[in-house]
């Protein structure tokens, strides 16, 4: 990029500062000590720390784009990225923020393979069961878990299957389920016999076009926080309700959109994440608690990239609410956030390997730590 064409995008996309985020910037001397407390905590750290997303911004990475606090954030457009200075709330540490865009923007390629090829990224998206069936090409260690559930679900029609309750009733119906491509959890649902296999449709695509030509009659994959709300109140062909069943409580918990390091990077990351990891955690709770600043910024990066990917401030509202009503965030089994549970971990192995996928012989240790995690930070 041109360095006036850089100049020229930034004005553009500047976001008004409150007062708290100017004097951040220089000018109250409180508040540049506690930005020089924690730029120097943070000091070993990349500059800029870089974090690779698994698709356009949406609230349920909503702790991710917090971390950009109330301060000027810069658009590109070109690239899918955002970039500003990192927040440790209302401080500003100083340490550059970039956090770039998945999906689509990438090519479609996971996350883990691309933190690979591009080894400026500090932190990407993983799930567990990812982390394992790539162990053995892209290894990736989670460090923090935003979400406490996967808001990954199956919905269906309540009208044309008035008696379907769950994920189990689908298969004894024999309904059509439609998923994106060959899913770990289609094989494990297949090999418990809650499915056949002779029922999963990989063709789904994202688009409503299907489940709505079809009237209902078959069942979907999805994301809760996102599509219930989608199909009620956006796609008008359909407008009302659909039912579902997330598919950490149908009896698949892996942890999803974890934050993750290269494996061979903890050693050169360790001083770095003892500061970052409870900023995270920080963030996952101030999000959850007041999320109108950030929402604001997701819509506004949006409608900037200007993409097929459309998101607006009322299912920003409604992902947010729903995170919490479902306990998609919280604290788990404990009073922290962001932790992960090794029981849960394991069963996740132990549930792949039944269904005959190679597991590479790893543990939960393998592909997790909660070395990082401030276990006063929590939900209240």
């Amino acid at each position: 990029m041109k360095k006036e064409t850089f100049i020229r995008l930034l004005l553009i996309t500047m976001v008004p500062l409150s007062l708290s985020g100017l004097l951040a910037c220089g000018g109250n001397t409180n508040e540049k000590k506690d930005k020089d407390a924690a730029a120097q905590g943070l000091a070993s750290c990349p500059n800029p720390i870089i974090i690779q997303t698994d698709w356009y911004p949406e609230s349920e990475y909503g702790a991710t784009y917090e971390l950009f606090g109330d301060g000027i954030y810069l658009i590109d457009n070109e690239n899918r990225s955002v970039s500003g200075t990192l927040h440790d709330g209302e401080v500003d540490t100083g340490i550059g923020l970039e956090v770039r865009t998945g999906g689509p923007a990438i090519g479609f390629t996971p996350v883990a393979s691309h933190m690979y090829t591009d080894t400026s990224i500090t932190l990407g998206y993983a799930n567990t069961e990812g982390q394992i069936t790539r162990f053995d090409s892209a290894p990736l260690l989670s460090v923090v878990a935003p979400l406490e559930k996967n808001p990954q679900m199956i919905m269906w029609d309540p009208d044309t299957y008035p008696d379907i309750e769950s994920i189990e009733d689908l298969g004894k119906r024999k309904v059509t389920i439609s998923v994106f491509g060959p899913e770990v959890f289609s094989e494990v649902f297949i090999a418990q016999g809650i499915w056949s296999a002779d029922q999963v449709d990989p063709s789904y695509d994202g688009s409503p076009a299907n489940f709505i030509a079809n009237q209902g009659s078959i069942a979907q994959q999805g994301f809760a926080s996102a599509e219930p709300y989608n199909y009620k109140n956006t796609y008008e062909e359909w407008g009302k309700d659909v039912k579902y069943q997330l598919l950490h409580d149908a009896g698949f918990p892996v942890y999803s959109q974890t934050l993750a390091i290269r494996s061979d990077d903890q050693v050169s990351l360790d001083s770095c994440l003892k500061d970052l990891v409870p900023i995270i955690q920080r963030a996952v709770v101030s999000f959850s608690s007041n999320p109108d600043n950030t929402n604001a910024l997701i819509v506004d990066v949006v409608e900037s990239f200007n993409s097929s990917w459309v998101y607006g401030e009322e299912i920003a509202n409604y992902s947010v609410n729903i995170q919490s009503e479902l306990g998609l965030v919280g604290n788990g089994t404990n009073d922290i956030v962001g932790d992960m549970d090794q029981d849960r971990v394991q069963e996740v192995i132990d549930l792949m390997e039944k269904a005959g996928i190679n597991t590479k012989k790893i543990g939960p240790s393998d592909i997790f730590t909660n070395e990082y995690i401030d276990e006063s930070i929590g939900f209240k």
